[in-house]
């Protein structure tokens, strides 16, 4: 059997030149701006315009452009050989939704191989219509354009899968390798940020995080650690689901505690990794009087999280939505809930 997998992330601008395209490409996705095309197009490309001077100055912080891409392809790389067998030849494909490699290229890319299945899987172990949503409409898209008729199926969401769950606490123990014995530390599960209002709409995207860091503190098993979940990257005049990693790392230092950050929803390393959490946070943890201020690792390649993927992409081959338990797993209030049981 051929099988494709297609692993969805964000992507990242490759040059300095690519990040205001990037941004722009970004805010004119309806998932982020839910406004008719005729006033989201034109306020993207202003608040590309606006905001790129800014976010090449970030970039230049870590050589000019997102490591994004090359972590994820080696994700698939390891993806890709551990799926591979006797009676299975796997072939695992990156599609980003505001940089290349985009879904119209993947698609062409994945109807040459003639994949028997397709299996689209999100590197967004939470769902939001804001990330995983969008990748899979985009995906839909350009799969018709193409013309690829093998049967597809998805992962919708992984929170509390078991190898992510223990990549995740392998990498905060590594973290805490040679911390301090004379302060306590704080626990700082930082996940990517929302608008509130989408999760009043019923995105599930914040139970799922919620979930996600207990999941990881109960395998961690570290009680002396003080667990916090907490959002970060915040942008524009909206008020956006807290608490705020940066007022979190505030109070840690005013309450003389050290903090680990967990980059809780990233599962590779780009600028809100290597620049927000590394960098500016660390800077004013030090004005806040933080003792000691640590930073876990994404989960990256690691073959515990890889193999967690495996066991979700074969769960998902014979034609199912698969999420990280029995069907469905959020509660009925979150409306926006991505899982059906066929896509």
């Amino acid at each position: 059997m051929k099988i494709a997998v297609v692993l969805f992330n964000l992507g990242g601008p490759d040059t300095p030149e690519a990040v205001e395209p990037f941004l722009r490409n970004l805010f004119s996705d309806p998932a982020i701006i839910s406004l008719p095309a005729i006033i989201r197009l034109p306020l993207a490309r202003y608040i590309a315009r606006k905001r790129a001077p800014i976010a090449r100055k970030i970039y230049e912080q870590i050589g000019g452009s997102s490591p994004i891409f090359p972590e994820t392809r080696r994700q698939a790389d390891a993806l890709q050989a551990a799926l591979s067998g006797d009676d299975v030849e796997a072939k695992a494909f990156v599609a980003m939704r505001c940089w290349h490699p985009f879904s119209d290229g993947v698609a062409q890319a994945v109807k040459v191989f003639k994949p028997d299945r397709i299996v689209l899987l999100p590197l967004y172990p939470q769902y939001s219509t804001s990330t995983t949503a969008s990748s899979v409409k985009d995906w839909h898209r350009a799969a018709k354009k193409a013309g690829l008729t093998a049967p597809t199926s998805r992962v919708c969401c992984y929170p509390w899968e078991q190898g992510f769950v223990a990549a995740s606490a392998a990498k905060i123990r590594e973290a805490m390798a040679g911390a301090r014995q004379d302060i306590s530390y704080r626990l700082l599960l930082s996940a990517h940020g929302l608008p509130k209002r989408m999760i009043d709409k019923g995105d599930p995207y914040q139970w799922q995080v919620e979930q996600s860091a207990a999941a990881i503190v109960k395998a961690l098993d570290m009680p002396q650690l003080e667990p916090v979940v907490c959002y970060q990257s915040k942008v524009g005049r909206l008020e956006w689901i807290g608490p705020a990693t940066d007022a979190e790392i505030a109070r840690a230092g005013a309450d003389g505690k050290g903090v680990i950050a967990v980059p809780l929803a990233f599962v590779s390393e780009h600028s809100e990794t290597l620049v927000e959490l590394d960098i500016e946070y660390r800077h004013l943890a030090a004005e806040a009087g933080v003792p000691d201020y640590r930073r876990a690792a994404t989960v990256g390649s690691r073959p515990d999280f890889i193999q967690g993927l495996v066991g979700l992409v074969r769960s998902a081959v014979d034609g199912k939505t698969v999420t990280c338990g029995e069907g469905r797993i959020c509660p009925s209030n979150h409306k926006r809930c991505g899982f059906v049981p066929r896509s």
